[in-house]
């Protein structure tokens, strides 16, 4: 095994600890990671200058490798919203989204340094006080869902709200964790996402594709 591969198993690992809320390692624990695991240190470091970091996981790989070129490929996709922000997407609007009108959501005023040159700090259970209807063409909602959206009615509010600022056959993209900790409100019993249809997403040929990564990170794939 690489050392890279290495690295991912270990970020993997300290990401399900905190999904399933186990305790944090001991100090020991985090100074040998700062000692001898790949690329630890520098991610600490960059994290703490608020500098943008690239997280080397499985399910951050099909996100921006084979999820993001296939729906950039598309030229029915003009406006997207990314929402919630962190160290880790900063460089998004840069690497991925430079060609089209790209904006980001996020309830945290701390975080905005983190979004994109159009930002608007909100929760998403309010993104339609803040657009217009059928503006976005696609809207990707990436762990948020047990992070943040946290109750049924949340998560009622907010992906009724994606569906307004939704164009005719745009697109919503929900990515979570698939684990009794971070499932508040269960998906198959939301009525908001009885609007939009499943959407076979081409390069993966299924509409929910669940990564290999211990915390079951999946992707549900959704159409207006």
């Amino acid at each position: 095994m690489s050392r890279l591969e290495k690295a991912r198993r270990h970020i993997e690992a300290r990401i399900y600890a905190d999904a399933v809320g186990a305790p944090s390692g001991s100090k020991w624990q985090l100074l040998k990671a700062l000692l001898t695991e790949k690329g630890f240190a520098a991610r600490v470091l960059r994290k703490r200058l608020h500098l943008p970091i690239a997280l080397n996981t499985e399910d951050r790989r099909i996100l921006e490798q084979v999820i993001f070129p296939n729906y950039l490929a598309s030229p029915d996709i003009k406006t997207v919203l990314f929402v919630g922000c962190d160290s880790y997407t900063t460089r998004y609007e840069r690497s991925y989204f430079s060609k089209v009108n790209f904006w980001t959501i996020e309830p945290d005023a701390s975080r905005s340094a983190f979004g994109a040159r159009q930002h608007v700090v909100s929760p998403l259970e309010t993104v339609a006080q803040h657009f217009n209807l059928n503006y976005f063409d696609l809207i990707i909602c990436n762990g948020v869902y047990g992070w943040g959206l946290d109750t049924a009615v949340q998560c009622e509010a907010a992906f009724s709200q994606c569906y307004q600022c939704l164009s005719a056959n745009g697109h919503l993209l929900l990515g979570w964790d698939d684990l009794p900790q971070r499932d508040p409100a269960p998906l198959a019993a939301l009525h908001s996402l009885d609007k939009f249809r499943k959407y076979p997403f081409p390069p993966l040929g299924t509409w929910r594709y669940r990564t290999d990564t211990p915390y079951r990170h999946t992707y549900d794939f959704y159409q207006k």
